[in-house]
């Protein structure tokens, strides 16, 4: 009996759909073949940069507490005064030993006058003192001279007398000349002792009094120079307070200057990060103010405490309920002069300061190893 017409479209119907189902078979295993090998090459990937960035993190530290720092020389008066100039300005540079600001010099000039003139009287004490001791001895001499013929003309009367060339008058008239002379020669002696004394007694007491004015003269030279406030260093001019006509007292702050050509780090680096860490190893950082651009340095030293230690008020962890806190360490990192031409760090300018410690995979592994 001939297959009817539904029959045969039957058959062909249900020999289609075998080979239709033949074909979406091998094509689900080809899709899910490339699905596998795509999985596959992500963990590979994803356990390589995975990998990378753990052995990155043992040998890099990182920290974004990080600040530039540098000398802020503030300058203040040292004598009360008017300000009468004022030639610089805010942010210029200026050079070491350059005027900075000129107080009224009229008055300590004549301080400087006074105390030159009582140096002058104290010396001339002494000088007059020193004259009359130097009087005194000129008297003795005469004196001693006066005695001398006196004796000598006393001896050659007696000789005479006693040859009967002269009376005795003449001869009573030479001894009494000689006992005169004698008596004069004792009273300029003793003139010269109480010139000397007076002179001895008052010599400690004048070179006292003479140091003293060379002192107050020394003092007063040295206000006068404090009427010109100069720069201590080479930097730039900041917080400039002092303006022209100010009446100034000791001590008040004027202005500061900013040194620009030795800047540092200082990095606030957390406790456990410490472990690796030591002085001289190479240092990177960034700067916001300037992306793209890598500036080098290298560690200089480790703060002896942390920075919770020497704040104004220390933790006190002995009482009440106590929290685990991770402190940070302060580190000093010098900044390579090479890498910063144009002194384009600014004090307190945030920096992203990574420090390699140089630490080996095999060192890294080894400290992992639970059976060491």
């Amino acid at each position: 009996m001939k297959p009817t017409e539904n029959q045969l479209q039957m058959e062909e119907n249900k020999l289609g759909a075998e080979r239709s189902e033949e074909n979406n078979g091998n094509g689900n295993g080809k899709r899910r073949h490339r699905i596998g090998l795509v999985l596959l090459l992500l963990i590979l990937l994803g356990t390589m940069i995975g990998s990378w960035l753990w052995f990155k993190s043992k040998i890099e530290l990182a920290t974004d507490d990080a600040f530039i720092e540098n000398h802020i020389h503030r300058v203040s008066a040292r004598i009360a005064g008017q300000v009468i100039a004022v030639p610089v300005s805010d942010n210029q540079r200026v050079a070491a030993g350059e005027l900075l600001v000129t107080l009224d010099p009229a008055n300590y000039q004549a301080q400087v006058a006074k105390a030159e003139a009582r140096m002058a009287l104290a010396k001339n004490t002494t000088e007059e003192e020193q004259a009359a001791v130097a009087a005194a001895t000129a008297i003795v001499k005469r004196a001693q001279a006066q005695f001398d013929q006196t004796t000598a003309d006393q001896k050659r009367g007696e000789a005479l007398y006693d040859r009967e060339v002269i009376p005795k008058e003449r001869l009573e008239q030479l001894k009494t000349a000689h006992q005169v002379a004698k008596a004069s020669l004792e009273q300029a002696r003793q003139q010269l002792l109480a010139a000397k004394a007076r002179f001895g007694a008052n010599d400690n007491n004048q070179q006292a009094r003479v140091s003293e004015r060379a002192a107050e003269l020394e003092l007063a030279r040295l206000n006068l120079s404090y009427t010109r406030i100069v720069a201590p260093v080479d930097g730039y001019v900041t917080r400039k307070s002092v303006q022209l006509g100010n009446n100034v007292q000791p001590g008040q702050s004027l202005l500061a200057i900013v040194e620009l050509e030795r800047p540092w780090i200082i990095a606030n680096y957390k406790e456990r990060q410490l472990t690796y860490l030591e002085p001289g190893q190479r240092v990177e950082f960034r700067v916001d103010a300037y992306p793209g651009k890598i500036f080098t340095g290298k560690v200089d030293s480790i703060m002896a405490g942390t920075g919770a230690a020497f704040s104004l008020l220390p933790p006190e962890n002995a009482t009440g309920n106590y929290v685990k806190v991770v402190q940070r360490v302060p580190v000093k990192i010098t900044i390579d002069p090479n890498s910063d031409p144009q002194h384009q760090l600014r004090v307190g300018m945030s920096v992203e300061p990574i420090i390699f410690t140089g630490r080996s995979l095999g060192d890294i592994l080894e400290h992992l190893n639970p059976f060491n």
